[in-house]
């Protein structure tokens, strides 16, 4: 049933198959052990029940070079893929130095940034906003943070890419994915590798350097996580805020009424960003492994048993929103899961909503509308929900 997930048309559009999926119950046993929840409120349950995790990081016996393991031989994860203990700990290291005053801080940069690619657009007049506009504000803002220099943004921006498409579910990827994604992930950790050390000779005031020392009651992030750390802040960081610039223009190409309505009255554009993300949410989907005997909703659910959670689906639940289809820049206080629930709720939340604010007060605040002029080009993964191409031109 989830292949259906890779077909074209569902790329394109795949809300009319969360319904069917729906339709058959917010929770279901698809197969044997094997669950799907496109529910609201028993997606939110999911993700906040300590029940339900990731498995166990996979031991190897003869690690490649750029392969970092833990003392025990165990595969390096970033905290989004950990349970607790291991979870809370890497979280409240990083989190000592991503913090909110340090968003805070990047506003204007933020600001900078926006203003120049939109004006560069629209002295152009026709231009392709994933790859002018959406795709360079969030590596760019990133990059500096990291304190990656601006000559090998581009070497990031394809192992971001490669590591993303092996995001989707085990059964939806090709071992040409997973190789590539490999290599991507080795090639990232040498290049980390050598820039930690140049940080812990001459820390230059960035992210990178503040993670390079950063300690909690003398516990410091090991060199495997340090650089784990820092692709999953890149990969992350660029990836779901570049999709959410390109899904919320393009539901306002589809929407006049609303585009209107937000050019008319931008202090609407914190909320809309929001609906934005509920409307057509840049990661879809997420799994989850049952650590024990649990629940999803009414049904048992055994040890072991693998649950994949339909985000975007979630976020049309007909029970949840009233005209859960209609995109509402006006609708209250949209709730959304797209950036994740309980401990593993999207650390860098802040930043993508800066960065989505910014961009929508810049493009509205030219006076100048938009249309496209071609189809929009959807990339071929399920999980991270977004184009490859929107060309636009100005009015």
């Amino acid at each position: 049933m989830l292949e259906n997930l890779l077909t074209p048309e569902t790329r394109t559009d795949p809300y009319p198959f969360y319904r069917q999926v729906f339709d058959r119950g917010p929770v279901f046993e698809a197969a044997d052990r094997f669950f799907v929840v496109s529910g609201f409120e028993e997606a939110s349950a999911l993700l906040k029940n300590p029940a339900f995790g990731h498995s166990e990081p996979e031991v190897l016996p003869d690690p490649h070079e750029n392969e970092p393991v833990d003392d025990q031989g165990r595969v390096v994860r970033s905290f989004l893929a950990l349970d607790p203990p291991d979870h809370t700990r890497l979280r409240r290291l990083v989190s000592k130095a991503f913090t909110p005053r340090m968003v805070e801080q990047l506003a204007p940069r933020v600001g900078e940034v926006a203003k120049k690619l939109v004006f560069k657009a629209l002295e152009t007049g026709e231009f392709d906003l994933m790859t002018e506009v959406a795709k360079p504000l969030p590596v760019v803002v990133i990059s500096e943070m990291l304190g990656v220099p601006l000559a090998d943004r581009d070497r990031f921006e394809g192992w971001s890419d490669a590591m993303g498409r092996a995001l989707d579910p085990a059964f939806l990827i090709s071992k040409e994915t997973v190789t590539a994604a490999v290599a991507a992930r080795r090639e990232f950790v040498a290049y980390f590798r050598e820039l930690a050390k140049e940080r812990r000779k001459r820390p230059t005031g960035d992210l990178f350097s503040d993670l390079v020392s950063v300690s909690d009651e003398g516990d410091r992030l090991s060199e495997g996580e340090l650089v784990i750390t820092a692709m999953l802040l890149l990969v992350a960081g660029h990836e779901t805020t570049t999709n959410l610039i390109g899904n919320g223009v393009l539901a306002l190409l589809d929407n006049p009424e609303q585009h209107r309505k937000l050019a008319e009255d931008r202090s609407k554009i914190p909320n809309a960003v929001e609906e934005m993300l509920r409307f057509d949410s840049p990661v879809q989907l997420t799994m989850r492994i049952a650590l024990r005997d649990t629940t999803i909703g009414d049904l048992p659910v055994n040890a072991g048993s693998q649950a994949v959670v339909l985000l975007g689906a979630a976020n049309r639940d007909p029970r949840a929103y009233e005209r859960p289809d209609r995109f509402d820049v006006d609708r209250p206080s949209p709730r959304h899961l797209a950036l994740g629930q309980g401990i593993h709720f999207c650390l860098g939340a802040p930043l993508a909503r800066l960065e989505a604010r910014t961009l929508f007060e810049t493009l509205l605040g030219t006076g100048r509308s938009f249309r496209r002029t071609a189809d929009p080009v959807w990339v071929k993964q399920v999980t991270l929900r977004g184009m490859e191409s929107l060309r636009l031109e100005f009015a």
